[in-house]
């Protein structure tokens, strides 16, 4: 089977994306923060029949990224990995003359520094998989300059610049940046607590992200809305 690790997996796109997989077959390591939400996410998602490693930790640590990318080894390997943990920066979202300098460099250290750090440890694993994929969570934020989103969009824009320039590198894998577009998650909530608008639950643009794995398009960016028009 395949295995993934997906980063930020206790909640939101990161769960539900977990899940997506695991009805496909696929074996997970996943990781959060907070064990509690994790392990209840793992067992939702280990009720399908897949092996589930749930690790909980602080993705911007070095030591808890080698555990992650170990407990893949155990499951066989690694085909697949989703950086899908994200940080704002300031909650909520303030403008950039009073957002905090230890904010930013918080969400620079989880949006972009991290998703470095798990993919250097997993290139090994990654380059011998048979389809080795690596598969950022960016945002609008990143190309559209809107008030108060300037540190987690500047974070977002250095991922995308990343992934990119990881694809050139690495022409053996698929490496994919994705914009999920406007979903209804905790961290929107916290982003702009005031925004009572409904949105879409983070499940409905999951087929966006399994139509990537199916297809295998060219590395590169690509925005979940505009897949799952380009399916019906």
């Amino acid at each position: 089977m395949p295995v993934a690790i997906i980063t930020g997996a206790s909640k939101g796109l990161g769960e539900a994306l977990a899940r997506g997989l695991a009805e496909r077959g696929w074996d997970l390591v996943l990781d959060a923060r907070d064990p509690v939400p994790l392990a209840e996410a793992a067992g939702l998602v280990s009720a399908h029949g897949t092996r589930v490693t749930a690790l909980p930790g602080d993705v911007t640590d070095a030591a808890h990224r080698a555990e992650l990318v170990a407990a893949a080894w155990r499951l066989g390997g690694v085909d697949l990995v989703v950086h899908n943990a994200s940080a704002l920066g300031a909650e909520p979202l303030v403008r950039l003359e009073e957002l905090p300098l230890d904010g930013l460099r918080r969400a620079l250290e989880v949006n972009l520094v991290a998703a470095l750090g798990l993919v250097q440890e997993a290139l090994p694993l990654l380059r011998s998989a048979a389809a080795g994929a690596v598969l950022v969570v960016s945002s609008d934020a990143a190309v559209e300059a809107y008030p108060t989103w300037g540190g987690y969009g500047a974070s977002k824009a250095a991922l995308d610049q990343l992934a990119a320039v990881l694809a050139v590198e690495e022409p053996g894998l698929r490496v994919w940046s994705v914009d999920p577009g406007d979903m209804a998650t905790d961290l929107y909530a916290a982003a702009v607590p005031d925004d009572d608008d409904p949105r879409p639950e983070p499940a409905g643009v999951v087929p966006a992200f399994l139509r990537l794995l199916d297809e295998r398009p060219a590395s590169g960016r690509y925005a979940a809305p505009a897949l799952l028009e380009e399916r019906r």
